[in-house]
């Protein structure tokens, strides 16, 4: 992280000129195939080197990371801490500007509040995250780094068990910015979740779709084949 003597310079760059740079193109590959170390693997040495653009990206990814473990563990003001340092962080960055520091912020705000099963506290910051996201994306600007907002929503709602919510989340975030692997697998989650065997099956398989021949077995492709060759494979039976 950078010292706070230098947060004004850090969110001028911000504001005004986003750099998208080879590793957080990389990195951004990397999260959208459900592998956040990895991404934050090729973001730490931009990060280290002065890119406030993969700073932002990194410290929002860690907070993401931190802020489910801290679920986890119940929410506790110890297990939260690192998602506090990293929302602080970035509240000085974006100084109230709109931008993906801030959506970053309000979203890991919600992640926060997620992790200690504040609902309507959760609702309100990822409210915020979205429709400034919304309008970011809307400008031809970025919205929040490497994950989004949008996408966020559906999995915090998914992480409290509000599996409508999730449905309706994820769905929102196909028809804003397109549908996704994380968009597909979502959506699958959440209809496994309240028992719809027929849509967790086309969202698996349209997962399996995307993903193609791609390498690597994230859990996500694991869970999504071996619910296809079981319980699709039993419902069409």
């Amino acid at each position: 992280m950078v010292s706070l003597a230098s947060r004004m310079s850090l969110a001028l760059v911000l504001a005004v000129a986003p750099n998208q740079s080879g590793p957080i193109t990389e990195a951004r590959d990397r999260a959208a195939e459900f592998d956040l170390n990895g991404a934050i693997e090729r973001l730490k040495t931009a990060a280290d080197g002065g890119d406030t653009n993969a700073q932002v990206a990194m410290v929002y990814v860690r907070g993401l990371s931190n802020a489910r473990e801290a679920a986890r563990q119940g929410g506790s003001p110890e297990s939260l801490a690192p998602v506090t340092q990293a929302i602080a962080w970035l509240g000085i960055v974006s100084n109230g500007r709109p931008g993906p520091a801030e959506i970053a912020r309000l979203t890991l705000q919600g992640a926060a509040a997620a992790a200690q099963s504040e609902r309507d506290e959760m609702r309100l910051y990822l409210e915020s995250a979205v429709r400034m996201e919304t309008v970011q994306r809307a400008a031809g600007m970025p919205g929040a780094p490497l994950v989004s907002a949008a996408e966020t929503a559906g999995d915090l709602w998914l992480q409290v068990h509000h599996y409508d919510e999730a449905r309706h989340a994820y769905e929102d975030a196909a028809d804003r910015f397109g549908a996704s692997l994380r968009t597909h697998a979502g959506r699958a989650r959440a209809a496994r979740s309240v028992n719809d065997t027929a849509a967790a099956c086309r969202a698996f398989r349209a997962l399996l779709d995307a993903w193609g021949a791609r390498h690597g077995q994230p859990a996500e492709i694991v869970e999504a084949r071996a619910y296809v060759a079981g319980s699709c494979e039993a419902s069409a039976r």
